[in-house]
């Protein structure tokens, strides 16, 4: 349960998840038609493709699954930890999310379906590297655990039942931020096409120095200065 929540942690959950919303709705929007943030509706349309013996898409989706499932693998290879910590190296698999979003708009430019793969490992990488903090679950690339936790809490709430209200606040915060993500990936779409994904790169990329900088300049990682020897 959250008592109280440090700022990187609410502001990396908020941009994250603005971004991931960018990104979903490009890939919405585009000549795949396919989500990349979270696997459950494409589960779906896995197992439809499965009963027509629709070979083609049981190809095409079981590899964007197994994608997403990669990017998560790579994110638990490289921080090696579930619970948020500072100092961890969540730069490191930021920078990888980043050239993952760049290699995805360089093969959606041409009309490459490997683009929704690269997309999808992408998303996956950032949703298993922030996975939770005092017991709660954080997700920041799709909204239905994240619903329903919500719910829940509310419903608690309407029963005069104590609830930790800083948990409930974070993740109505990274409902919203995906909304908004959404909303303006799909503005961007319209007009630039998959340019929009530029503006999830840029945010994961500055994400990544600003955490590097602060990580960096941690109180317990800077060395006592050496004293001259006096004369």
């Amino acid at each position: 349960m959250i008592t109280r929540l440090p700022r990187w942690i609410f502001w990396g959950g908020a941009v994250l998840a603005f971004s991931a919303g960018c990104v979903n709705t490009a890939a919405l929007m585009g000549f795949t038609n396919l989500s990349v943030s979270h696997v459950t509706g494409n589960v779906s349309l896995f197992a439809a493709a499965i009963a027509y013996l629709d070979a083609r898409s049981i190809l095409y989706i079981g590899a964007l699954l197994l994608s997403f499932l990669a990017g998560a693998i790579l994110s638990g290879f490289v921080i090696g930890q579930t619970s948020l910590k500072l100092g961890r190296r969540y730069g490191s698999a930021l920078y990888m999310e980043a050239a993952l979003l760049l290699l995805s708009y360089w093969l959606y430019q041409q009309h490459d379906y490997l683009g929704q793969l690269a997309a999808a490992m992408a998303c996956g990488l950032q949703n298993a590297m922030v996975a939770t903090y005092s017991g709660a679950v954080i997700r920041t690339t799709h909204l239905t655990g994240l619903t329903s936790d919500m719910g829940a809490a509310i419903g608690n709430w309407l029963a005069g039942r104590r609830i930790s209200k800083p948990t409930l606040g974070f993740q109505a915060i990274i409902w919203y931020c995906f909304c908004a993500g959404s909303a303006v990936g799909a503005f961007l779409y319209a007009r630039v096409g998959y340019g929009a994904l530029f503006l999830p790169i840029t945010i994961v990329l500055s994400a990544a120095f600003v955490y590097n900088y602060v990580s960096d300049n941690l109180p317990e990682k800077r060395q006592p200065r050496k004293k001259r020897p006096s004369v």
